[in-house]
C-alpha cells in the first residue's frame, strides 16, 4: 500500500485520517485493537509519527508502554488513552494492543460538540484511569458506538451518519468528564478568557511570543488575561507560551534531520544563539545535546 503520510515542512511525518478504510466512508471508525491490526493502514506503528485526527484507545489487556510527547505512558486493562490531532507519539515495540480503537476526523463533529467535549485541550492528560462505574458507562457507551457504527444497512446513509454523531457526542462526553475529573485541581478551573488564549497559543505560537500581544489581540487587559491563565494553569502566561514553544522544539530536534537553526526560526527564533539561549533555560541542555540524547 502506498504511503499516504504528509511530509510538512517541519519534516515530521503527518497521518490522515483514512476515510476510504471507514465503514460508508463516514469520519469515525471504531473496531478492535490486536495482532495482525493497525489503526491506520499507512503508519508503521513503531515509527514516530503525528496524525490529523482523534484516537482513542481503550485497553483490555496490558501493560503497554506508548509515547505521547516525550511521555511515556503505561496502560493496563480499562485504562484509555486519547491522542489529539497534531501529537507527536509512537506506539511499543513489545506491547501487546488489545481492547477497542476509535478515531474520528476533526470535522466530523459540530463546532458545539466539540467546544463541549473539549476535543482539542491539549493541557489534560492522554493517559485515563477510570474506576469501575465510570469504565462501566464508557465501555457500555463504545460498545453501543461500534454496533451503530457497524451497522450501515439498516438506515440510509445520511441519517447513519447523524446516529453516529449523536452516539459518539454520548461517548465524548463521558470521556471528556473523565480527562477534566482526572486534570490537577487547578485544570479544573476554566474560562472562556483562557480558552481564546490557549487555541490563540496554538495558532500562533510560532510567531508570536508576547503576553501584551496576546492580550490586545484578544482584546483583554494583560492583568485580566495573567488571572484567568493562572486559575486555570497555575502558570503566568509567559509560561504557557514558553512550553508550547519548547514542546515544538522538542518534536522538531528529536523526529527530523532540520538544521538547529532552521528548528529555531520555525518556532520564532531567527536567531540561531538566541534559541539555543531560550532552549538551554527552559530544558537545562542545548539543542545539540537534546538531540543527542534521542538518537
Amino acid at each position: 500500500m502506498a504511503d499516504r503520510s504528509i511530509q510538512g515542512g517541519d519534516g515530521i511525518d503527518t497521518f490522515p485520517f483514512p476515510v476510504e478504510l471507514s465503514v460508508g466512508g463516514v469520519g469515525m471508525q471504531v473496531g478492535p485493537m490486536g495482532a495482525g491490526r493497525t489503526w491506520h493502514a499507512d503508519a508503521p506503528l513503531e515509527r514516530v509519527h503525528r496524525i490529523d485526527f482523534h484516537v482513542v484507545m481503550l485497553f483490555g489487556a496490558g501493560p503497554v508502554r506508548h509515547m505521547v510527547d516525550f511521555t511515556e505512558h503505561e496502560a493496563t486493562a480499562g485504562d484509555l488513552l486519547w491522542i489529539r490531532p497534531g501529537q507527536v507519539h509512537r506506539f511499543s515495540r513489545t506491547g501487546e494492543y488489545r481492547g477497542t480503537a476509535l478515531t474520528m476526523q476533526p470535522g466530523f463533529l459540530p463546532r458545539s460538540t466539540v467546544e463541549a467535549t473539549g476535543l482539542y485541550r491539549y493541557d489534560l492528560p492522554p493517559l485515563l484511569r477510570p474506576d469501575a462505574a465510570q469504565l462501566a458507562g464508557l465501555q457500555a457507551a463504545l460498545a453501543q458506538l461500534r454496533r451503530e457504527y457497524e451497522d450501515a444497512d439498516t438506515l440510509p446513509l445520511s441519517l447513519h451518519t447523524a446516529v453516529l454523531r449523536h452516539t459518539l457526542t454520548a461517548f465524548l462526553l463521558r470521556l471528556a468528564h473523565l480527562a477534566a475529573r482526572s486534570a490537577p485541581a487547578l485544570h479544573r478551573r476554566t474560562d472562556s478568557t483562557f480558552t481564546l488564549f490557549r487555541d490563540a497559543v496554538e495558532r500562533d505560537f510560532a510567531t508570536n511570543h508576547s503576553v501584551s500581544a496576546y492580550a490586545d489581540a484578544l482584546g483583554y487587559s494583560r492583568r485580566t488575561l495573567v488571572r484567568a491563565v493562572r486559575a486555570a494553569t497555575g502558570e503566568t502566561p509567559k509560561a504557557f507560551i514558553d512550553k508550547r514553544v519548547v514542546l515544538e522544539a522538542k518534536r522538531l530536534l528529536a523526529h527530523t534531520e532540520l538544521p538547529i537553526g532552521r528548528v529555531g526560526a520555525a518556532v520564532g527564533f531567527p536567531d540561531a544563539a538566541n534559541f539555543s539561549k531560550f532552549f538551554h533555560q527552559h530544558t537545562d541542555r542545548t539543542p545539540a545535546a537534546f538531540r543527542a540524547e534521542l538518537r
